[in-house]
């Protein structure tokens, strides 16, 4: 563990007063203002590497949700009434933004998650202002099939038509990225969204959606509610006048989401766990698979639903990739998120801390902690990189979602047993696959049921392809233009060209031919 010199001029302290400054009038941003919540309970947000105490402010309560919602749907008419072109012209004023303002999206963001400073600047922001860049050209190309004669009498052609109003869901990990993946696609398509962010981590969203107003987005096109999910998030989700639901979080928490957006009928996408298999066969790069382990099991302290979570190796390589992964890890810097050095900042929450140590601890009785298992002596968040080795394959440090810096490793002998190992959980979200042979990375990537398999690395991901997953990690897809398959209705119009009275088809409701 160690320390930044105090001459460092980013720090906590400073940051804090600006959020607080920015955030004085509320956590709310409803047409185009910030506004208090009106729930009668506050909720103070936490820096997970001090424990301090860095912004209290009031829930949004079912009042505040119907404000949002009512925006939204005032801001639509005109929104969707825009061409395409108009639509993007706007977005692409809203990335410029973005980009002007990326130091403060990664102090704000480092701040309320702990994050390291060097991933908010190098990967959340840049990638939230590339997502965005890429919606508003996809914005100008949401086409319907073309028209044709498919009866013969009559032509035919496909609209694709924005839903309405978009209420959605996200998550604390990636507080900002995961506000852009909901808000991007919906208001390219012509929607309008009232977002809510986790209660832990509301600064970026905020101030994601100060950006949209400063880039000239009409009030109401995107709003923000910040409260409580069985409050502020069951009401959105339920919400008459709410068309479609976009959420991202646990499996059991989607269960809930879609069982209160089924009830009221609405389109529903849902992003959920993840339990990320990282299967290296005999023939891989071995310094390259265990480079690409730490960094996969790592990224944002290992609070990625598509982090590497099982590395199955295959047993000609089993004790050396074991050796270099915990050798690596030993490496790792863990630190203040604003010292420029640190490579791993806290947990979200000393909560969520003791969750994984609960894994971990649990873990002793049949499996081998190689390297990590504790808390540093720190009053923050942290744990420390942690591996185990020999876990049954059954047991709960393979089969649960840890959302920490905990990869476990296991032995395999054949390329079937590998596969089967691989696909052995609840969950498909992301895996990969280490190889030197075509054939054999080609076969993982046919076989292993997951929505993004990735050979020989962990982790990237980009704007123009699809994010989502297979079996409980959920449905529907964010980012790229198959986003727009969630965000969109799809309407055939016909038209005949016989002007006929009477059409042939007729006499089979009435009459003779």
């Amino acid at each position: 563990m160690h320390n930044p010199t105090s001459a460092n001029p980013l720090s906590a302290t400073s940051v804090t007063a600006s959020v607080q400054e920015r955030f004085a009038d509320g956590a709310n941003h409803i047409a185009g203002r910030l506004a208090k919540g009106t729930s009668g309970h506050t909720h103070a947000v936490v820096d997970p590497a001090t424990g301090a105490e860095v912004y209290t402010y009031e829930l949004a309560g079912t009042d505040d949700v119907d404000a949002a919602v009512a925006a939204a749907r005032a801001a639509f008419p005109g929104w969707s009434g825009l061409t395409p072109g108009e639509r993007s012209d706007a977005m692409h004023k809203f990335a410029a933004v973005l980009d002007e303002w990326a130091e403060e999206f990664a102090r704000y963001e480092s701040l309320q998650c702990g994050k390291p400073i060097k991933l908010s600047r190098e990967f959340d922001v840049p990638g939230t202002v590339d997502n965005t860049a890429f919606f508003a050209g996809a914005a100008r190309h949401l086409q319907g099939q073309s028209a044709g004669e498919y009866s013969g009498d009559h032509t035919s052609y496909v609209r694709r038509e924005p839903i309405g109003v978009v209420g959605s869901i996200a998550p604390w990990n990636y507080p900002l990225q995961m506000a852009a993946w909901k808000v991007l696609p919906a208001i390219a398509a012509g929607n309008t969204i009232v977002l809510k962010p986790a209660e832990l981590t509301p600064f970026t969203s905020l101030l994601f959606a100060e950006a949209a107003i400063a880039a000239g987005l009409p009030e109401g096109v995107v709003n923000v509610v910040t409260g409580a999910g069985k409050e502020a998030g069951e009401h959105l989700v339920g919400h008459p006048d709410v068309a479609m639901t976009s959420f991202t979080g646990s499996t059991g928490v989607g269960k809930r989401v879609a069982e209160i957006a089924t009830a009221t009928v609405k389109r529903l996408h849902l992003e959920l766990g993840g339990k990320a298999p990282f299967l290296v066969f005999d023939d891989a790069d071995l310094d390259a698979a265990a480079h690409g382990a730490v960094a996969g099991a790592l990224i944002n302290t290992g609070q990625d639903c598509t982090a590497a979570t099982r590395a199955y190796v295959q047993r000609p390589l089993y004790d050396a990739f074991v050796e270099k992964t915990a050798a690596l890890m030993e490496t790792v810097r863990l630190g203040d998120p604003f010292a420029e050095d640190t490579d791993l900042g806290p947990l979200i929450s000393h909560v969520h801390r003791d969750r994984v140590a609960g894994f971990v601890d649990r873990a002793r009785a049949y499996a081998r902690v190689v390297t990590g298992g504790e808390a540093p002596d720190h009053p923050g968040a942290y744990y420390k990189p942690t591996l185990i080795a020999d876990a049954p394959q059954d047991s709960e440090i393979v089969q649960s979602e840890i959302f920490g810096p905990v990869l476990v490793v296991l032995p395999f002998d054949s390329d079937d047993e590998g596969i089967a190992l691989a696909n052995d959980t609840p969950y498909g979200l992301a895996a990969s696959a280490w190889s030197t042979n075509v054939f054999r990375a080609n076969r993982a990537t046919r076989e292993i049921k997951a929505g993004c398999v990735w050979v020989n690395d962990h982790i990237p991901i980009l704007s123009e392809m699809p994010h989502g997953g297979y079996k409980a990690s959920g449905f529907g897809k964010d980012m790229s233009a198959y986003s727009f398959e969630e965000y969109t209705q799809v309407k055939h119009v016909m038209f005949d060209n016989t002007a006929v009275v009477r059409k042939d088809w007729h006499r089979t409701v009435f009459g003779d031919r």
